[in-house]
């Protein structure tokens, strides 16, 4: 195992509090949260399991190491869905984003916040 990995490698928690993993080498019953959410499956209330540490040059002002904190698939519980009523607000709350309000009508995209107007409309008033 390389350094690297040895400075990360503290399976018991002594270290980090909690238990830590390199990259790619957390026990496979151990997931993300995106993971988790790609399966279908949300933490459903559970603790942090443990975490990965890596080092990344990108974030250096912060020290260096990136963290990802891993929850129990066991654990984890279905994703929930969204009732009717709740998609019926969401598709009105995207439908007011996409309508202009100059030309009222529903352009097919969400409105530039800098702009306003749909960029038919925008077009006009410049010229």
């Amino acid at each position: 195992m390389s350094r690297i990995r040895a400075r990360f490698w503290d399976p018991t928690g002594q270290r980090y509090a909690l238990p830590t993993w390199p990259w790619r080498m957390a026990p496979p019953h151990l997931l993300t949260r995106r993971q988790l959410t790609a399966a279908g499956l949300r933490p459903g209330g559970q603790d942090v399991q443990g975490q990965v540490l890596w080092s990344s040059r990108r974030y250096r002002a912060r020290g260096g190491v990136r963290v990802a904190f891993l929850y129990d698939v066991r654990l984890a519980l279905p994703k929930r869905a969204a009732t009717v009523r709740q998609r019926a607000a969401l598709a009105k709350a995207n439908a007011t984003r996409r309508t202009c309000p100059e030309c009222l009508r529903d352009v097919g995209y969400v409105l530039s916040h800098r702009l306003g107007i749909c960029n038919d409309c925008a077009e006009q008033a410049a010229a």
